[in-house]
């Protein structure tokens, strides 16, 4: 085979795209110097790899074979690269973590100590919704994926490393924030607001009013956890949030969390990856930190629901 790691990676981002102008935008090269490459990729294979249809590209079986082999290799390049950096003495590489929105919270200040402890490692994070880091873990973008609810049916490799409850919040004068008790007919008449469709929190929601009989009807959707706690403050209804969201809000006395059956939730942060990804020495060196810090934010987390007289999460 006349193949280059070139074309490969060509190919590899063409494929994530699904367009060969986006790509060739992304690489800083031009559409019909891709399209060369490709051409010349599909030649030494001897194979079609994609076809267009209408204007889609449609990768072929054969073109998702390559695509599988493309990714291996770039990570199997990329965790030489970190070996043989260590070997040396010289603490290089890159690593890439993404998780989902609430991890806006937590992760940018744990990957900052990381860049402090580890100059020499190009370290990166996305935070993006529950989809868009499905979409991330099928492509095989990331060392290490940080969620809540992972996808039951990829084989991924998942651990659980920390808890993420889940609260019941409200605007401070809410009648709920009054109640000792929520009956049915309460909890079928509220108002919710909530995150887009797909996201942990919504779908956590909607499992909650499905235990009351209830149906979520949306009094409002947005597209992130700050827009949500707007909502709440200015009486537009109660909302499911993690309660990493709104430590200062409670702390201020700006939210408060209604006692309400089966809050907190016994949600968990998992690290997902993918099954036979190679995990880099920067990948473990990160993995290391995340089992050291996050069982002390567990222990803040716990300490903030007794303060404000909230159940301990039930032990999933």
């Amino acid at each position: 085979m006349k193949v280059t790691l070139h074309q490969l990676k060509i190919f590899r981002v063409v494929a994530e795209n699904g367009s060969i102008a986006r790509a060739a935008e992304r690489l800083h090269l031009t559409p019909p110097t891709l399209s060369i490459q490709l051409r010349q990729l599909a030649e030494g294979l001897g194979v079609t790899l994609y076809e267009i249809v209408g204007r889609q590209l449609r990768l072929t079986g054969a073109g998702k074979d390559v695509l599988h082999s493309a990714r291996n290799l770039e990570a199997e390049l990329r965790a030489l690269d970190q070996q043989l950096a260590a070997r040396g003495g010289v603490e290089r590489g890159r690593l890439r973590v993404a998780a989902v929105s609430t991890g806006e919270y937590l992760f940018p200040s744990m990957l900052g100590r990381f860049r402090q402890r580890h100059p020499g490692i190009e370290a990166s994070l996305q935070i993006v919704p529950r989809d868009a880091l499905i979409r991330r873990i099928d492509q095989g973008l990331d060392d290490w994926y940080l969620m809540t609810r992972p996808p039951a049916d990829r084989g991924l490799l998942i651990e659980r490393v920390a808890i993420n409850p889940l609260v019941m919040i409200a605007a401070p004068d809410h009648p709920w924030t009054r109640r000792k008790r929520i009956d049915f007919r309460a909890v079928s008449e509220e108002r919710f607001v909530v995150r887009e469709s797909g996201s942990g929190t919504r779908l956590w929601t909607e499992e909650w009013l499905g235990r009351f009989g209830a149906e979520l009807k949306p009094a409002l959707e947005l597209g992130s956890n700050e827009a949500i706690k707007q909502a709440v403050r200015a009486g537009h209804g109660l909302a499911v949030i993690s309660l990493h969201a709104v430590r200062l809000e409670l702390e201020a006395g700006l939210l408060e969390m209604p006692r309400v059956p089966h809050f907190p939730a016994p949600v968990w942060w998992h690290r997902v990856q993918r099954p036979g990804a190679a995990v880099s020495p920067a990948a473990r060196a990160f993995g290391s930190q995340l089992e050291t810090e996050l069982p002390l934010l567990d222990q803040e987390l716990q300490a903030l629901l007794k303060q404000h007289r909230q159940p301990r999460p039930a032990p999933g």
